[in-house]
């Protein structure tokens, strides 16, 4: 057995998926399936169940990979701090965000951070937050998301809120919502909506844009989209409606209103990481934010726009 195998093992216990995981790795997927076969050789039994639609764990497997993970990730933890006292560097944490949700809250989250730890210095990385927004997390190129906490993926760890941000509707300047003081989610059903694509994780797009209202009506989700950038455009050109959060300095545009939504809960940033690469950098991180109550949003969110017509240039 060696660490070569294990860590195969592990990334495809995760993704349950050869392809992926070969991407993953940086290997050939032929690779990748000659270490795990000869995995399973070395344990005497099948990890793996394949057939030709999907790859699922075995019950042998399921367990051992709940036994490896733990101290695999310690494992790493150990070689991380081996290599930062080899080279007597500052450690670094890496921490990925959507251009969406920076603001105020992750500027003093940093700061305070660097305050308590001296010794590790934050790089922060921009996340694209419409085509697969954990991609960057389970590939290792960060060691933490700050994302909406509507997460149900098994591999990834929960962490402690930032804050909470109420729900606005975003909708064009001259769009018959726009004069509104709120809005309902019933509202939604006589709209078109944004329709993300299908690597978009679920529990995220339907706590951002409920598939339904509460008495039963769809919401139509209509075109595709591609990045939020092309989001904001239909959004000012009437094209679609998007329910989002206040503090979004992005969508601060004259051709945007911000429209209170009174029946949406609000939603919850903060901390994301993969379980089996969580290390003392994250916890580092997690304490200081578990060390403040979340901030709660007011009552009543403040338009980012007023629903005149926009200022000619």
């Amino acid at each position: 057995m060696n660490l070569a195998q294990v860590e195969a093992f592990l990334v495809v216990a995760e993704e349950l998926h050869f392809r992926r995981s070969a991407e993953r790795l940086h290997l050939a997927e032929s690779r990748v399936s000659r270490l795990v076969a000869s995995f399973e050789r070395e344990i005497g039994g099948a990890l793996f169940e394949r057939t030709s639609r999907k790859v699922t764990l075995t019950a042998v497997g399921a367990s051992l990979r709940d036994q490896l993970a733990p101290p695999y990730a310690q494992l790493l933890e150990a070689v991380d701090h081996a290599r930062a006292a080899a080279t007597s560097t500052r450690e670094t944490l890496r921490v990925g965000l959507y251009a969406t949700v920076d603001g105020p809250s992750i500027t003093q989250l940093v700061d305070t951070f660097h305050a308590r730890q001296p010794g590790i210095s934050i790089t922060l990385r921009e996340v694209d937050p419409t085509l697969e927004p954990y991609a960057t997390l389970r590939r290792g190129e960060i060691d933490v998301l700050i994302s909406w906490l509507n997460v149900d993926d098994p591999d990834l760890t929960i962490g402690p809120p930032i804050e909470e941000r109420a729900r606005v509707l975003a909708v064009a300047w001259d769009h018959r919502l726009a004069g509104r003081p709120s809005v309902s989610v019933e509202d939604l059903a006589d709209e078109k909506v944004a329709l993300m694509p299908p690597s978009f994780p679920t529990a995220l797009y339907d706590a951002i844009v409920p598939p339904s209202t509460p008495s039963g009506r769809p919401i139509p989700r209509t075109g595709p989209s591609g990045t939020f950038h092309e989001v904001i455009a239909q959004i000012a050109r009437g094209l679609i409606v998007h329910p989002t959060v206040t503090s979004m300095p992005i969508l601060a545009r004259d051709d945007i209103v911000l429209v209170p939504i009174s029946d949406l809960p609000p939603l919850t940033l903060g901390l994301l990481w993969c379980t089996a690469r969580e290390n003392h950098k994250v916890r580092a991180l997690a304490d200081v934010v578990r060390s403040a109550p979340p901030r709660t949003p007011p009552r009543r969110p403040r338009l980012s726009s007023s629903s005149a017509a926009p200022k000619s240039s």
